[in-house]
C-alpha cells in the first residue's frame, strides 16, 4: 500500500480538512458549469473522494451518483452529505468495474483519482487505465460527457504536470482518447501559513512544507488540469 492509499483507506478526515479551503476562487465550479451540462443531469462521480464534486452541484445535478472504492472515504462522505443537506446516492466499487448501468448517466467525472493508477501500474499503466475510461463511456448515455480533472502541480507559481509519468498520462488522455484539456487555478487559502503547513504536510510531505515556509505561504497556488469529452452520438 503506497503513501496515498495509506490516506485515503485511513485519513478521510485530514483529507477533508485539507480540500475543505481548496479553490478559494471557486474557478473549478465555474468551469466545470461552463462546459459541462451539469443542470438536470444524471452525474456520477468517479473517486469521489469525501464528495468535493457533489458539493459543488448537489443543488445542480437532477441525481448523482458518488463511487470510490475505500471505505474511509465514503464514510467521510456521508458526514459531509449529512451536513450539506444532501442526497446523493454513495457506491463503494473499483472504477475499474462498476456495478452501475449502461448508459445511465448523462454526465460522467473523475476527479483527481486515475492519475495514481500511473504510479500504480507503472508497466500496464494504459491497459489499466483504459478500463476505467472503457467504464466510463460505457456509463454514459450517446452524446453525453466526461471530465477527468488532474493535479498540475501544488506549490508553483506556473502550472505544468508534475512528474513526466503523468505529462505522458495527460498526453494519452489527449491523443489517444480525444479528450480537450483546459488548466485552472484551484489556490487553497489556508487561515495561517502554520495551518497550511499543518493541514498539507501529511499528504504533500516536507518538501513542500518547507516552501510553504520559505513563501509564507497562506494562500498555497495550486493548478488543476481539466479533460473534457463529449461522446457520439
Amino acid at each position: 500500500m503506497d503513501h496515498f492509499q495509506k490516506i485515503y483507506s485511513s485519513q478521510a478526515d485530514a483529507y477533508h480538512r485539507m480540500i475543505a479551503v481548496e479553490d478559494v476562487q471557486n474557478n473549478l465550479a465555474s468551469a466545470l458549469l461552463a462546459s459541462l451540462p451539469i443542470t438536470g443531469a444524471r452525474l456520477v462521480d468517479l473517486g469521489t473522494g469525501t464528495g468535493r464534486l457533489p458539493l459543488l452541484f448537489k443543488g445542480t445535478a437532477r441525481h448523482i451518483v458518488a463511487v470510490d472504492l475505500y471505505r474511509d472515504m465514503l464514510r467521510q462522505n456521508a458526514l459531509v452529505r449529512r451536513e450539506a443537506g444532501g442526497v446523493w446516492d454513495l457506491v463503494q466499487a473499483d472504477m475499474r468495474q462498476l456495478p452501475i448501468s449502461h448508459g445511465s448517466a448523462d454526465v460522467v467525472t473523475a476527479g483527481w483519482s486515475i492519475g495514481h493508477l500511473r504510479a500504480w501500474f507503472a508497466f500496464e499503466w494504459q491497459q489499466q487505465i483504459g478500463r476505467i475510461l472503457a467504464e466510463m463511456h460505457r456509463l454514459v448515455r450517446p452524446g453525453g460527457w466526461l471530465a477527468i480533472m488532474e493535479t498540475m502541480t501544488t506549490g508553483s507559481l506556473t502550472p505544468a504536470p508534475p512528474t513526466p509519468e503523468l505529462a505522458e498520462y495527460y498526453t494519452w488522455l489527449e491523443q489517444d482518447w480525444g479528450f480537450a484539456r483546459q488548466v485552472i487555478q484551484t489556490d487553497y487559502n489556508f487561515n495561517s501559513v502554520e495551518d497550511a503547513i499543518l493541514k498539507t504536510r501529511f499528504f504533500f510531505g516536507d518538501e513542500l512544507a518547507e516552501k510553504i515556509r520559505q513563501n509564507q505561504w497562506s494562500r498555497l497556488p495550486e493548478w488543476t488540469g481539466i479533460w473534457i469529452k463529449r461522446t457520439g452520438s
